[in-house]
């Protein structure tokens, strides 16, 4: 096979396909290539919720915008049903209700509703939802499933964008326009390296001075509950998580009031997001829990902490037919980093999971900036 492009990518989940997606809307020339054969880590592993409300402000909530809309515009190009629109937030308590409110009042809340709980069940009437105080709804996610549309993106890049993927391959060096691997020497002008949570195979020193660690995640898949979901749900958990709602002053008594009632779930790094499948089945998560090498284990307890929440939520809890751990890279220094390491090489991580939501955006940017092209609309 050719081995001389004018742009590799080393790395095939979501965050090197966007970099390729980049590369190639620039017209040149790009090799993927991946230890594996497929994408296996993080980005099939999650919920396929590209997630745009209570992302961080002033980067990431542009950033995710940005990649919705390629997302919109490359799922039906790919072969990708959006399964999902949109986002429901109920919430049980009057101060997570006041941070809706204040939220509603930033730019944030753009195309925006807050509903009272008559509201919502007027507007979702299959859906169960429990008694709440109030409920954001948004018009702005994507929900598509991950361990489909990932392997489908590819695909398509390879079909219809140009991109060669190369056999699987170990790679051991970048390098003075070099990509060393096992299987021999690859050239390219310039290298895009999406190491995900890989920490030690290349550029470590870059992953520590970035203080980047691990985060592990439980998910359950649910047997269908007999109703649609109208879009996908979060509840009061995900006020304290997400920075777009945490920043704010208002969720400070919030953060009192859940360390009180629900320590437990904080402790576990719990937040209820629920998202339903075409079978009918719902993908539901999930917890975190940090550390260079977190325990490969599923832990019931964490199951039952989630599955209460489901419950609080949208009330009768559906049989458990699927359980899996997700790792993704995390730090707590920054939501994502990019580093040139020498010429012409340039690593890029997102270090808060939230690759699916962002990462087409910061492979525009990145490459946009380091090949010094625009980034032209996909045929």
């Amino acid at each position: 096979m050719n081995r001389e492009f004018d742009v590799a990518v080393i790395g095939r989940g979501i965050v090197g396909l966007a970099h390729a997606l980049a590369a190639a809307r620039t017209g040149k020339s790009v090799v993927v290539i991946d230890r594996h054969a497929r994408a296996t880590g993080a980005s099939i592993r999650n919920f396929g919720f590209v997630t745009v409300m209570g992302q961080e402000r002033h980067e990431m909530w542009p950033l995710a915008r940005q990649a919705r809309d390629v997302w919109a515009d490359v799922a039906p190009r790919a072969g990708i049903p959006i399964e999902q629109t949109g986002l429901v937030l109920p919430v049980r308590r009057q101060a997570a209700a006041a941070v809706l409110k204040a939220f509603m009042a930033t730019e944030m809340g753009e195309d925006c509703q807050l509903l009272t709980d008559r509201q919502l069940r007027a507007l979702d009437a299959e859906t169960p939802f429990q008694p709440c105080e109030a409920a954001l709804v948004s018009p702005h996610e994507l929900r598509v499933e991950a361990r489909e549309a990932v392997p489908r993106i590819a695909a398509w890049l390879e079909r219809e964008m140009g991109v060669t993927f190369a056999p699987p391959a170990t790679v051991i060096a970048c390098e003075n326009g070099h990509v060393v691997t096992n299987a021999g020497d690859y050239r390219a002008a310039a290298t895009f390296v999406c190491p995900g949570d890989d920490l030690n195979a290349l550029f470590p020193e870059v992953m520590a001075a970035h203080a980047v660690t691990r985060c592990k995640l439980q998910m359950l898949r649910l047997a269908a509950p007999g109703y649609r979901l109208a879009r996908p749900v979060m509840s009061d958990l995900g006020l304290t998580r997400y920075e777009g709602y945490s920043a704010l002053p208002e969720a400070a008594p919030l953060a009192t009031q859940l360390r009180a009632e629900q320590g437990a779930f904080l402790d576990a790094g719990i937040h209820l997001i629920a998202v339903q499948s075409a079978d009918g089945s719902l993908v539901v998560g999930d917890s975190h829990d940090y550390g260079d090498a977190p325990d490969p284990f599923h832990h019931a307890r964490i199951d039952a902490l989630m599955l209460e929440e489901f419950a609080a939520v949208l009330g009768n809890v559906p049989p458990v037919i699927e359980r899996w751990v997700g790792i993704y890279a995390s730090s707590p220094r920054q939501n994502w980093f990019t580093k040139a390491i020498a010429p012409g090489v340039h690593v890029t991580v997102v270090t808060c999971g939230a690759g699916m939501s962002t990462a087409f955006a910061i492979g525009e940017r990145v490459v946009g900036a380091a090949l010094n092209a625009p980034i032209k609309e996909i045929a």
